[in-house]
């Protein structure tokens, strides 16, 4: 009977998995070409501003429309703000609500408006977003019996959405595992990896056909470091490890600022001063704007002006920094790597004046987005396997391993909080706001032919804020697999008690119970 569960269990999951990466990996292929496309147009149309600055002023007046228009969305449709993946983070987590088709249209929408604008966010958010939407919305293709399986299938969304959008499956698979879930189990990586695999599959497929490059670097043949060259990956370790300290502090110190000091400021004209400033410098120098893909590309010759360099950081991280503290709508995870880019070429600039050898400048670019992924993000393992398999790092894993052990444990002694788990903070703060949490113990007890029954406890995504302190076994039987019968002793945080009680009885089976504390 166990190995029948196991069998069903795994086999939904891989079909789940399968289903979600399969619809994922065409949809965000096809939203790679929009992007692209937009992307190409926002850019002649900066170059058309910069012939005729005349229409300068028509284009203000069209950004500050724009900026009530967005906010009068986000209103009606809060997930549709900010950088998808923490937004995706939180719904995978079960700590946001979330209408698939509604934000799946949404998002493809406005991230492509932003893209027009040239405001510097990128489209792998969204990517993660819109497969989370996916996933949820192919579990609705498996009837009543999917819908305990909607975390399943977003998370498998999610990964394939990042793996499609970064050419980088493994680095999808760690995704769900090091940042979605903080957890390891074998149903969940079951279901990651055959969404990714699936995913990379479609996407392989139609990127030659459509046009659009499948990776977000090309290969690389990057020269091996030996022991006297030790001194690259400490100094790129420290100082992206320092710059992340410092920008997560000043991204800290701007959202306190936009949210306190400036509460009584319109949302609109906050979002407008972000869209007008994008508009200005992008008129004196396109690079400073946008995804930031193209940038860090053009970095790897080694023959930016360290001049440049400096005003291309200033204004990349402080552009965007505001763009996601006002919360438009795009993802945080490319032009992030932007701006470690450049710095890194900073450090590349001053140690070829100094004698380093230009052959070194990519494995410095390549060792600080690393840095920077490890760091800003606090994805340590994403970091290595990203390096590896989009940054063709596979000859620098020693120094890979250093930067991300020296950029992460950096952040780590400094108190440093990720980029996305301090914007799912907030994006939480603000939806509980007025309310109160309730918190309560109880007993439930796992029906005959519940979802949960021939499962293990970490195999199970359970309500957010909902922990499992005991299990009292219905059998003698031992093992950490629930049986029918087995009852649950549960505490819970919660503020939403119906829809926490929705989504256990959904695991647990339909049951009377009876709150005891």
């Amino acid at each position: 009977m166990k190995r029948i569960l196991l069998m069903r269990h795994f086999g939904m999951a891989l079909l789940l998995g399968a289903l979600a990466g399969g619809i994922t990996g065409g949809v965000v292929t096809l939203y790679k070409l929009l992007a692209k496309q937009v992307i190409h147009l926002s850019e002649q149309g900066y170059h058309h501003l910069q012939e005729q600055p005349l229409w300068l002023l028509p284009a203000a007046i069209g950004l500050l429309g724009l900026s009530f228009l967005l906010v009068a969305v986000y209103r009606r449709t809060t997930n549709l703000q900010g950088g998808g993946i923490p937004t995706a983070i939180g719904v995978l987590r079960g700590a946001l609500p979330f209408r698939w088709l509604r934000n799946a249209i949404g998002i493809l929408t406005l991230s492509l408006t932003t893209f027009l604008v040239g405001v510097p966010l990128g489209n792998e958010g969204p990517s993660v977003q819109l497969g989370t939407a996916l996933g949820q919305g192919a579990t609705t293709l498996l009837g009543r019996r999917g819908k305990p399986w909607g975390r399943y299938g977003m998370t498998g969304g999610a990964c394939a959405g990042f793996a499609t959008a970064t050419g980088a499956p493994l680095s999808g698979v760690l995704f769900a595992v090091e940042e979605a879930h903080h957890k390891v189990s074998p149903l969940l990586l079951t279901v990651a990896t055959a969404a990714v695999g699936v995913a990379r599959l479609v996407s392989d497929l139609l990127a030659p056909v459509l046009g659009v490059p499948s990776t977000l670097f090309p290969a690389m043949n990057l020269p091996a470091l030996t022991a006297k060259d030790v001194w690259i990956p400490l100094l790129v370790g420290v100082v992206m490890g320092g710059f992340a300290v410092l920008f997560l502090s000043f991204y800290r110190s701007l959202a306190c600022l936009t949210q306190r000091k400036l509460a009584r400021v319109p949302d609109a004209y906050k979002i407008f001063t972000v869209l007008l400033l994008t508009l200005v410098v992008g008129t004196l120098s396109y690079s400073c704007i946008s995804t930031g893909h193209e940038l860090m590309l053009s970095l790897f010759d080694g023959k930016t002006a360290l001049s440049l360099l400096l005003i291309l950081l200033l204004a990349r991280t402080a552009l965007t920094a505001g763009a996601n503290v006002t919360s438009l709508t795009g993802g945080i995870f490319l032009p992030i790597l932007a701006i470690g880019a450049t710095l890194s070429a900073v450090m590349a600039s001053v140690t070829g004046s100094l004698g380093l050898d230009p052959a070194y400048i990519p494995v410095i670019l390549v060792l600080g987005i690393t840095a920077t992924i490890a760091g800003m993000m606090k994805m340590p393992l994403t970091a290595v396997a990203f390096a590896v398999e989009a940054l063709s790092g596979a000859s620098l894993i020693l120094p890979i391993l250093l930067v991300v052990a020296l950029s992460y444990g950096l952040t780590e002694l400094c108190g440093a909080e990720s980029i996305n788990d301090r914007v799912l903070e907030r994006r939480l703060e603000t939806a509980r706001k007025g309310r109160t949490a309730k918190t309560e113990e109880t007993t439930v007890t796992v029906q005959a032919g519940a979802f949960a029954e021939g499962k293990e406890i970490r195999d199970i995504f359970w309500p957010n804020g909902l922990f499992v302190l005991e299990v009292d076994k219905s059998r003698a039987l031992g093992g950490k697999t629930l049986h029918a019968g087995d009852k649950l002793h549960v505490r819970y945080v919660t503020y939403n008690e119906p829809r926490l009680w929705q989504e256990l009885t959904a695991l647990v089976g339909e049951q009377t119970v009876t709150v005891t504390n």
